[in-house]
């Protein structure tokens, strides 16, 4: 039970969450479309907006104001760390006004931009990075040594023998090309270090640019490089859904 003094109408909790208006909220708790810690909800119900599980549809609501969600483009020779001890430009330096401890969700490294996601949720950090969950991130890439032949794509879904062991994409598109310059796009959900660098280098196309355009359902955009962005209730709830929640 929520304690007396932080215990709040589950309606108004829903309200701030974003959800919608107080009263198109006791709409979706009437039509039983609402679950608090597992249960089916019931208008006047009271919870704690700190501690509380709320569904809507089978959906995670996040109700904890303290969480933090962030969709960064994180620029090319910038690092992946909060703490560089090489002093190099770092994530740090783009979250400092936020004035909390936060944390990235994967890495890119110096040389790859694009997609970071930025929280203070240890939850989803640890559901989003763990490999049962086989989140799928989409990359674009420049590559070298084109024109590409058709039997890449082949190659990389099939299967590719690396030093430490096999890897191959989920999914694989040839976006453009140029000369012997060509785009591609590559779809994988394992987190080796580099491993899309040396999945391209091993069928004889090495990476001159890599860009992570999305984190399971969350997109990169049009998002500009060093900006960020609050990820909306929908994209938390998504990604929670991605996770197995």
């Amino acid at each position: 039970m929520p304690q007396a003094d932080t215990a709040e109408r589950l309606q108004k909790v829903l309200a701030a969450a974003g959800v919608g208006s107080r009263r198109a909220c006791e709409d979706l708790i009437f039509r039983r479309r609402v679950t608090v810690n597992g249960k089916v909800a019931k208008l006047g119900d009271k919870v704690d907006p700190a501690t509380v599980e709320i569904l809507v549809d089978g959906q995670r609501v996040i109700t904890d104001t303290k969480l933090v969600y962030l969709a960064l483009n994180k620029p090319r020779g910038v690092v992946s760390s909060l703490d560089d001890e090489k002093g190099r430009s770092e994530l740090a330096d783009f979250i400092a006004q936020f004035g909390q401890r936060l944390h990235h969700v994967g890495r890119l490294d110096a040389d790859s931009e694009g997609l970071l996601l930025i929280t203070n949720d240890g939850e989803l950090t640890n559901k989003l990075t763990h490999p049962r969950y086989g989140i799928q991130k989409t990359y674009l890439a420049e590559v070298i040594n084109g024109p590409l032949p058709r039997n890449v794509g082949r190659q990389l879904l099939t299967g590719v023998e690396l030093e430490d062991g096999p890897a191959k994409v989920d999914g694989f598109k040839l976006v453009g090309a140029l000369g012997k310059t060509a785009q591609v796009e590559l779809v994988l959900h394992e987190g080796r270090k580099h491993i899309v660098r040396r999945l391209m280098e091993a069928v004889g196309h090495p990476v001159t640019r890599l860009i992570r355009t999305s984190v399971g359902p969350v997109k990169l955009g049009d998002l500009r490089p060093g900006g960020f962005r609050h990820l909306s209730n929908a994209e938390i709830g998504a990604l929670f859904k991605a996770a197995g929640d």
